[in-house]
């Protein structure tokens, strides 16, 4: 009897792990576009962004009310845009109802102080006030809250908006670029709602990754189409949500070029069927459409490595329509697209300072350590270039972001890296039981009291403590083991 039992629950969680909405969705709404925050300018020549964080209701689905958090708005935030050489100043104002809360620059190369973890705090009714210059290729960032061990919670309610960095030599490329027309922000989040509306932080007893949501967001918006008046369209895609992983194509199976991962654009265009983001992860794609087509952004099966177990409860099963693109019946030609995009050193392993493990244990730990934030991990030297090998050793889907720097991908899962992993990253999905070798530089910032975050970006493990400090220091500098006593 116990054993029919048990079988009919695993029947049931098997039942319930399901949340496909291919070919059910009418897509009746137009797909918001964040606004573009224009920033002014101080005496100091600085560009200066004001972000008021606040919570308010929104109407995620049609004809429902949810609580919501946003900066500037209820949802989401504006996108910020700079561009290189430009020294930025960001006021963030907490007006959230007795919360705390932080905001991270999920890749930006800036100093720790103004990186916006979990040190960095802000009270309710106080301002942060960052500073930094803009030194780093054209790209597409996004910032979003980063308190431990809250950041789950606080990001699910809605705080996430994109920071696209310009560059010149970027600028003069014949690509899509004139945002929310041929340059489309596509920022991708998955929901779960109260039958009030109200978003549902509800989750499996037995999900290895925490909350998954059966609707998908697209900008903050539930069953979106978007219209074009270009030949050549380019996607900036963003997963911003806390676990699931997307693998994102078109319904017809049409190819696109892939110009661009977190770090900046590819040396050359990558054709290809399909971009597989795990959170945190980025990508740039740029398709063609005939004139009066409609054709749907879907996000297919993800390829997770997973056992049937772990795999039914961390979304694997799962595949999600997720915008409808429609052409209009006459459209603006589009240049094509360029053969090369960007120049990139070629990878050399020659003067490798040193090579870091990190082993990735159950769903709270790396190298059998939870997170303390009074304890640093790592030290390392400015100007240096490490290898660091991520190891995946549990069942359970993890990946792997580094604060302040990018790294390229040398090795994946014992082979070279796949096409999608052939540029400039900052996150990168590790399968079970495997291994992902990244070669990073770090730059010249330091501070051996203040440090960098590196952990797994499904953001339940993340709180649960899988993640680690490390401080970039001047050569032959010693940092405390222990921190003083920030605030944190």
């Amino acid at each position: 009897m116990v054993a029919l039992l048990v079988l009919g629950v695993l029947g049931w969680l098997y039942s319930q792990a399901d949340t496909s909405t291919v070919g059910e969705l009418g897509f009746e709404r137009e797909l918001k576009v964040p606004p573009l925050l224009e920033p002014r300018t101080d005496g100091d020549g600085r560009k200066v962004f004001d972000l008021e964080l606040q919570a308010g209701t929104s109407e995620l689905l049609p004809g429902k009310t949810s609580e919501t958090w946003g900066a500037n708005g209820p949802y989401l935030a504006p996108t910020l845009r700079a561009s290189r050489g430009d020294e930025v100043l960001v006021h963030v104002r907490n007006e959230l109802p007795e919360t705390t809360t932080t905001i991270h620059w999920h890749g930006m190369h800036l100093p720790a102080a103004a990186d916006g973890g979990p040190h960095q705090m802000i009270e309710p009714e106080t301002t942060w006030s960052p500073t930094w210059t803009i030194d780093q290729p054209a790209a597409t960032l996004w910032y979003h809250p980063h308190l431990h061990p809250e950041t789950e919670e606080h990001v699910y309610r809605g705080i996430t908006g994109m920071f696209l960095l310009d560059e010149p030599a970027a600028d003069a490329l014949p690509i899509p670029k004139q945002y929310g027309v041929d340059d489309i922000p596509v920022i991708i989040q998955d929901k779960s709602f109260e039958e009030s509306g109200s978003l549902d932080l509800s989750q499996s007893v037995i999900s290895p990754t925490g909350i998954l949501g059966s609707d998908i967001l697209i900008n903050g918006t539930y069953d979106p189409h978007v219209e074009v008046a270009d030949s050549l369209v380019r996607f900036r895609l963003l997963n911003a949500s806390n676990a699931r992983i997307y693998n994102v194509g078109f319904d017809d199976d049409r190819a696109f070029d892939l110009i661009a991962t977190e770090g900046g654009l590819l040396e050359a265009p990558e054709h290809m069927t399909r971009i597989q983001l795990s959170p945190g992860e980025r990508a740039e794609i740029v398709a063609e459409f005939e004139p009066g087509e409609e054709v749907v952004l879907r996000s297919f099966e993800p390829e997770l490595g997973t056992s049937f177990w772990d795999g039914r409860f961390s979304g694997a099963d799962d595949s999600f329509d997720l915008v409808q693109v429609r052409a209009g019946d006459a459209l603006d030609s589009s240049p094509e697209l360029p053969d090369r995009l960007a120049d990139h050193e070629p990878l050399d392993t020659t003067d490798v300072a040193e090579t870091r493990r990190f082993e990735l244990q159950g769903n709270s730990q790396i190298n059998g350590m939870t997170m303390d934030l009074s304890r640093i991990d790592e030290v390392v030297e400015r100007d240096t270039t490490e290898i660091w090998e991520v190891r995946n050793s549990s069942g359970s889907p993890h990946n792997f972001h580094i604060h302040g720097v990018h790294f390229r991908v040398l090795e994946y899962a014992g082979d070279a890296p796949p096409p999608g992993l052939m540029g400039m990253k900052d996150t990168v999905y590790v399968p079970p039981n495997e291994t992902v070798r990244v070669l990073t530089e770090f730059g010249t910032y330091t501070d051996p009291e203040l440090p960098y975050m590196f952990h797994c970006h499904v953001l339940q493990h993340e709180d649960r403590g899988m993640m680690g400090q490390s401080v970039v220091v001047e050569p032959g500098q010693q940092s405390p083991p222990v921190l003083p006593d920030h605030d944190h």
